[in-house]
């Protein structure tokens, strides 16, 4: 081979190496981009969230979704119903990305806290309802415990008319009935008789019935039925930030483990002042943020903390 190949062939050696050097960097700097700007790169991955199941919480959640999913076209998000229980058990079992629940997990039995997460997004009374036409106002803290438990069967025996106490309660495992069984009854055992699934049934087949009698979420509250003062309170907004009105729960959205980018988001985004300071009070529920008090996993009432 002369000395002048040799130098040709060494230039194009050389040649070649840059060019494949360049390539590198290129490639490299690219990677560190979108790596950088995280969910920019994974604006073109979809992304599948799925949340079960507390029926309470779900009319929020839909609504937050659709607005969450329009900014955010390559996230799909299901939402299942079944019930508080429902959703802390198939969190707890990986079958879905977050349980929503109107009760903490420490209240469920067979699920243990302290292997999910807890991220608390709003707040919703819980209102006892009566048919329009019984003409009940309202009942004492103790009257509403011994209807529920049975004791009184007739609104005669209360003051009003001669009518049958038709108890309509939610199903077993809904987070609003757990709610209201540990606040009212305090542990005492509910009355047998008709069930309903979800506020929204409740409130149907309260306004049906004359003499019945059940309780929803504030949420769900409307003209068809009559909402029922405790001890003379109102069921308000400003009465259960204060801690005035007694029955109340926090909607929690519970993650296992350490939660996914996109479950960071989503959760970012239902924490954010989007939701917080417009959609929430919107739908009827009460911002984590604008609580004066704060209820523990055991049931004890707390001043928040400045």
């Amino acid at each position: 081979m002369k000395k002048e190949e040799v130098i040709i062939m060494t230039k194009r050696r050389r040649v070649l190496i840059w060019g494949t050097a360049v390539l590198l960097v290129v490639v490299a700097l690219v990677g560190g981009i979108a790596v950088a700007q995280g969910g920019r790169l994974g604006a073109h991955t979809p992304e599948r969230l799925t949340l079960a199941s507390s029926t309470a919480m779900a009319p929020l959640v839909e609504e937050a979704t659709k607005n969450y999913t329009a900014d955010h076209p390559n996230v799909h998000v299901t939402i299942q119903k079944g019930g508080s229980a429902a959703g802390l058990t198939k969190v707890a079992n990986g079958q879905v990305s977050f349980g929503m629940s109107d009760i903490f997990a420490e209240e469920k039995d067979g699920v243990v806290p302290n292997t999910l997460v807890d991220h608390k997004i709003a707040v919703v009374g819980i209102v006892p309802i009566v048919n329009n036409r019984l003409g009940v106002r309202t009942i004492s803290t103790t009257a509403l415990r011994l209807i529920f438990a049975g004791n009184y069967t007739n609104w005669r025996q209360l003051g009003g008319p001669d009518l049958p106490i038709t108890i309509i309660n939610r199903t077993a495992g809904s987070g609003t009935r757990i709610s209201f069984d540990r606040q009212v009854l305090h542990g005492g055992e509910p009355k047998t008789g008709l069930e309903q699934e979800s506020s929204a049934k409740a409130r149907a087949m309260v306004a049906a019935t004359p003499g019945a009698i059940s309780y929803l979420a504030l949420s769900y509250l409307d003209s068809s039925v009559t909402p029922v003062y405790i001890d003379g309170i109102k069921p308000s907004k400003a009465n259960i930030v204060t801690g005035t009105w007694p029955l109340w729960a926090y909607e929690h959205l519970y993650v296992k483990g350490k939660p996914t980018v996109a479950e960071v988001q989503y959760i970012n985004y239902l924490q954010s002042d989007t939701v917080q300071k417009s959609l929430i009070s919107k739908m009827g529920y009460i911002s984590i943020k604008e609580m004066k008090v704060e209820r523990t996993a055991d049931g004890q009432l707390n001043d928040v903390r400045p």
